[in-house]
């Protein structure tokens, strides 16, 4: 008898109920978008190009696919070959995958009875947004970070892009530190026409420089969007009892501390950190989503997108 197939290992990030609840969405664009596929998303632009741009200069990270060889040996340095798509809408999904995103907590949603990190969940949203954008033949890009580029590849809308991208979520692994505004900064020069920028993560940078680097984008003329994960207990810090506390990030020693006696102080620093990075996306009218790893993370986006809907 002929042995049964199993689904590759990077189809846990698209299980079919969350498969049967995006399935009937639709992620429309509320600019204007460079593209050329007439028919969703407006476009400032007519026309067709689904040709060689420009060439970039490599940077750690970049598909090594995309190396022109030819420019190596005139130049003796490495350039990467950027293509024209055509599509309307051109998206690009940063994920977070710096050490902080490693935490999960008790009260998070399960998977077969485990909880999700905050870095699962974030895999989980990014695997359905590519979904839902490329069943539309938008061209999507993933660039994983924490204090440098771990990897980026490059917007396509055909369908095996999302193979590619469920196979990096698959093989990823959180790493070090967040340097998250010094990402973005080199990511908006990277991008190489206006479109959507998603990013998912815990935004734990410093507040003032995360936002200048957000106006980055936003300069760049991209809408942009940001999923903040967090989890319930970073919320609502519901944690008693004299205990350690390690720093995901930092290699320091543990910091023993009586929760009791921070807990005012530190859900009154959190709300004061969350109010104010929201109101600073309602200036630059980039769309801000609070995201608790508490929820089912389909019906997070799916709520997220039918709002969008009636806002737009």
């Amino acid at each position: 008898m002929p042995s049964l197939q199993t689904q590759p290992e990077y189809m846990r990030f698209l299980p079919p109920e969350s498969i049967r609840t995006i399935s009937r969405l639709e992620f429309l664009a509320r600019q204007a978008m460079e593209g050329t596929i007439a028919g969703r998303h407006r476009s400032p632009h007519k026309g067709f190009s689904s040709e060689f741009a420009e060439h970039r200069q490599y940077v750690r990270g970049d598909d090594l696919r995309l190396l022109d060889w030819r420019v190596f040996a005139r130049t003796d340095r490495y350039y990467v070959k950027e293509f024209t798509e055509e599509t309307n809408l051109r998206a690009t999904i940063l994920l977070d995958a710096s050490a902080s995103m490693q935490y999960a907590g008790e009260r998070a949603f399960k998977i077969d009875g485990q909880p999700l990190s905050k870095f699962d969940f974030a895999r989980h949203l990014a695997a359905m947004l590519t979904y839902l954008l490329i069943h539309q033949q938008d061209a999507t890009a993933m660039v994983s970070f924490d204090a440098e580029i771990r990897k980026y590849l490059p917007a396509r809308s055909q369908a095996r892009q999302l193979r590619r991208i469920l196979e990096h979520l698959n093989e990823l692994e959180p790493g070090g530190e967040t340097d998250i505004s010094t990402i973005f900064h080199e990511i908006a020069e990277r991008i190489p026409k206006r479109g959507l920028v998603i990013v998912i993560s815990d935004l734990f940078d410093d507040p003032e420089a995360l936002v200048k680097a957000l106006h980055h984008f936003r300069y760049r003329r991209h809408e942009l969007l940001l999923f903040h994960v967090m989890a319930e207990e970073e919320l609502s810090f519901p944690l008693s009892g004299f205990s350690n506390f390690h720093d995901l990030e930092m290699q320091m020693n543990p910091l023993p501390i009586d929760p009791s006696s921070l807990r005012a102080q530190y859900i009154e620093q959190v709300k004061h950190f969350l109010d104010a990075l929201e109101k600073d996306c309602g200036r630059m009218e980039a769309d801000y989503i609070p995201v608790n790893t508490a929820d089912n993370f389909s019906e997070v986006l799916a709520r997220y997108i039918e709002s969008r809907h009636r806002r737009r």
